[in-house]
């Protein structure tokens, strides 16, 4: 298969399923039959190139005196394999949402010592979660790198800004009111997402711009941090041998 087939086939299967009908409309038979072959070339090939040679997958466990954790998660899947079970039910539906809106395929389960307080299960998740983030993106080859993107819920406005860039930092404005939503404290919010970025390794600057329930706030967070990794760990099918940095390493 050529190159500009593979590239060509690629492009097909990161674009939305609304983007694929509208360019659709206004194309003329022999595009549309074009258009045909090469999606039988998506189901009949085994050699197109990934920028993982085993998929974008990876397994972590992380057994401490407090916590048992197993984090597994797939990068190219499609959120919608997520099954997440943290003890905390605030958390369990971030950490869902993340994935969801991330398009990103997760197992989480967390046993930990929740007859003290949140604090040990909910940072321990968020560093499993990290970790297996890190370690299934590899050497960071052929993608985009930079994410950013708003989302809204309701009154709840958040911008998240992200860069895959080896070098963990985090910066949060979260403006949060109360002292708990649900069984997760607000003050640990900001803490599960900053030990997430240090785990996985990526700088992240996140912000609600506005908003009045904290339950809102923190979910519009939650999914535009979602919508800005999806956006930075998309291969670039033009560049799928190439660590996206002048240094020729992100690590």
């Amino acid at each position: 298969m050529s190159a500009q087939d593979q590239v060509s086939i690629r492009s097909l299967l990161t674009a939305s399923e609304a983007q694929i009908s509208s360019q659709i409309q206004d194309l003329t038979p022999e595009e549309r039959k074009k258009l045909s072959e090469l999606l039988k070339k998506v189901t009949a090939t085994s050699d197109l190139p990934s920028p993982q040679p085993n998929g974008r997958r990876a397994v972590v466990e992380r057994l401490t005196s407090e916590t048992e954790i197993r984090a597994e998660i797939d990068l190219d899947g499609t959120g919608s394999k997520i099954q997440v079970s943290t003890g905390i039910g605030f958390l369990d539906h971030m950490f869902h949402a993340l994935a969801k809106h991330g398009r990103f395929d997760l197992t989480l389960h967390c046993k930990g010592d929740l007859h003290i307080d949140d604090h040990h299960s909910a940072e321990d998740c968020a560093l499993a979660l990290g970790e297996a983030f890190d370690k299934a993106l590899g050497a960071r080859k052929g993608i985009n790198r930079y994410g950013s993107a708003h989302a809204p819920l309701d009154e709840a406005l958040s911008l998240a800004v992200v860069d895959i860039s080896s070098r963990p930092f985090a910066t949060l404005e979260l403006n949060l009111q109360r002292e708990k939503v649900g069984e997760l404290s607000c003050e640990m919010v900001p803490h599960v997402l900053r030990s997430f970025a240090m785990a996985a390794r990526i700088t992240l600057h996140l912000q609600v711009v506005r908003g009045e329930n904290d339950h809102h706030r923190i979910e519009s967070a939650f999914k535009a941090l979602a919508l800005a990794l999806r956006q930075a760990i998309t291969v670039d099918t033009q560049r799928l041998d190439v660590v996206p940095s002048t240094k020729g390493v992100l690590a």
